[in-house]
């Protein structure tokens, strides 16, 4: 049952705060149509349940409400008004009369005041079909330009799938006539991933004292009724096994089809504890049925040699179909709607821009990238630092649903990857190999514990620098060690406002001058100079669900010989420590998050 709730935005809608619950009824209340009459604040909620349609006032705004009257006695759908022309028209849908077509039905009603006799229109039901065309209301009709507008809602696929806009070009107590407009929103081609990517039911635009307009949408990246079908998918998909299992049991001999009924079945009438009557005719049928079924596994039994290919091959089959029922009842039970949902901080959400440097010989690997990464939720733009070879043009070469920019560098430097972009829109940037493939929900939770410590770099590999002299060592070490002093930035989280001006800062120039020469270290260099402008922590580890590196199928890869990759970076540490200190020597243990995202 669904209650009337309010949340206050003070922010313009970048976060709000819980009120309250304005309305609560016995019957289930939505689509809670609020508006102003003779300087009352008067709400009108479906409630077709109820079987009528009901309007409050406000005591008290915006949660206290008094029944104020009833205001017609049919069950109204997502009923809204508004005043055009000299009276009040009210649109709403009825599905409960005979021939109605649920979610395609559309009827007007009139009156002089809010609060007088409602009159139906005279072609009532004006829409009566498609359910995708648009009839049952999905949002305030609202004028622009003189012109009166009604959004409907698409339910052709699923229940609320999109909104349409419609404008009114005929309105009157005898005909009704209204033509579709472009509503002007770009559909998100982030899938469920995206706040409304598979659906969106309601918007209300209205015009504020300013001038100004404003427009607030619902959305929803999973479709009406997904979690009732999932859960019968997945129950289903564990009945299955089960016969399945025990079909497999009977064949092997494991299960016998046959009980000794004169023990546990009485054809008399006295009972006792031991025993339950069952009529005569019941246990005889139940005996025959269990005795065929027990000549049927016999005869397969004789016939099925499970010392031989065919047989073992059998069970095979039985034991692979058994263990996809496993993983699709898994999945559908605890596995969620598939979405990677953006984690919220301070009741805010947020987004990053994801920065990769290559050039001409990895173009697969970006291209594939690009298509997985675009579709995170939080990903706002995606920059590609070009460094040699001839640029893809990035409006035909990728699949992608989000900007991707291609800055072209002159020089083929990996210091290129901080270099300062005043196009860069977000404070933060993820900073991400293009050989590298990981979940969009592991690059959230890193987002999330960014935006928690903005000062940090957050990332996916660590590694524990000590010793001496320093070397480098591989993520074993640190594991062994049980702690870390460093991350990799080929998957980590920075703020670009801060890391880059100082990369690229005239003090830092030595250092970049190594990282040329070597053509390795920049992720070093910059944890050299994090670590040197804080007393306090610079990095954080989160651990990855999975995480795929695709540089082992290329040839292009720049530390494809490990003993040469980490003997050059054991060179970096030595001259980078004389130039600009040590690292702390603090190392941050494994598994101190509250949330067990860094074990």
């Amino acid at each position: 049952q669904g209650d009337i709730g309010v949340a206050e935005s003070l922010d313009e809608g970048a976060s709000w705060k819980h009120l309250g619950i304005a309305l609560d009824e016995e019957w289930h209340l939505s689509y809670p149509y609020v508006f102003e009459y003779n300087k009352e604040i008067y709400m009108m909620p479906e409630g077709s349940e109820k079987g009528d349609l009901r309007l409050y006032r406000a005591l008290k705004f915006p949660l206290q409400w008094t029944l104020e009257r009833v205001l017609i006695k049919k069950p109204l759908v997502d009923a809204t008004i508004v005043e055009h022309m000299g009276l009040f028209w009210l649109f709403a849908s009825d599905f409960h009369h005979f021939g109605a077509k649920k979610n395609g039905e559309l009827e007007i009603w009139y009156a002089t005041t809010p609060l007088s006799r409602w009159r139906q229109h005279k072609r009532n039901p004006v829409r009566n079909g498609d359910t995708s065309l648009g009839a049952r209301n999905g949002g305030r009709p609202f004028v622009f330009d003189g012109h009166l507008y009604r959004i409907g809602q698409d339910c052709g696929d699923t229940y609320g799938e999109r909104v349409h806009l419609f404008r009114v070009e005929t309105l009157t107590k005898e005909k009704y006539v209204e033509v579709e407009a472009p509503l002007g929103i770009e559909e998100s081609k982030k899938g469920r991933n995206a706040w409304n990517g598979l659906r969106y039911h309601h918007l209300d635009i209205q015009k504020l004292p300013s001038g100004r307009w404003i427009g607030v949408m619902d959305g929803d990246r999973v479709p009406s009724g997904e979690l009732s079908a999932r859960y019968l998918q997945g129950f289903s998909s564990f009945i299955v096994l089960v016969l399945l299992i025990f079909i497999l049991g009977i064949i092997l001999g494991v299960v016998q089809c046959i009980f000794p009924l004169n023990k546990c079945l009485s054809t008399s009438k006295r009972s006792d504890v031991s025993s339950m009557w069952v009529h005569p005719f019941l246990a005889s049928r139940l005996h025959r049925t269990l005795s065929k079924m027990h000549r049927s596994c016999s005869a397969i039994r004789g016939r099925v040699q499970f010392s031989t290919c065919a047989g073992a091959s059998l069970v095979l089959i039985c034991i692979v179909i058994g263990v996809a029922f496993v993983c699709m009842g898994v999945r559908c039970i605890f596995g969620g709607s598939g979405a990677e949902e953006p984690y919220e901080v301070q009741g805010q959400y947020s987004q990053f821009t994801m920065l990769t440097m290559t050039y001409d010989a990895r173009l697969w690997n970006l291209k594939m990238y690009i298509k997985h990464y675009s579709r995170c939720a939080s990903v706002r733009e995606i920059v590609v630092v070009w460094n040699k070879g001839q640029p893809p043009d990035p409006f035909t070469e990728f699949d992608s649903t989000v900007p991707v920019r291609i800055r072209v560098e002159k020089t083929n430097s990996l210091n290129n990857r901080f270099k300062p972009d005043p196009l860069i829109k977000t404070r933060a940037v993820f900073e991400l190999d293009d050989d590298i493939m990981m979940t969009c929900d592991d690059l959230e939770r890193a987002f999330k514990a960014w935006r928690e410590h903005p000062d940090r770099l957050v990332g996916f590999y660590p590694r524990l620098i000590d010793g001496s002299p320093l070397k480098y060592r591989n993520e074993k070490y640190a594991r062994n060690r049980k702690g870390y002093n460093m991350i990799l930035t080929g998957a980590a989280f920075l703020d670009s406002e801060i890391a880059f001006p100082l990369y690229w800062s005239q003090e830092i120039e030595q250092g970049r001058a190594i990282v040329d020469e070597l053509f390795n270290c920049e992720d070093i260099l910059l944890n050299f100079i994090l670590a040197n402008i804080t007393a306090s922590r610079s990095v954080e580890y989160i651990h990855p669900a999975w995480a795929v590196d695709t540089s082992k199928f290329s040839s292009a890869a720049i530390s494809r010989d490990t003993n040469m990759h980490y003997m050059k970076r054991t060179n970096c540490l030595l001259r980078f420590s004389e130039l600009y200190g040590g690292l702390l020597l603090k190392k941050w243990e494994f598994g101190t998050r509250k949330d067990g995202w860094d074990y």
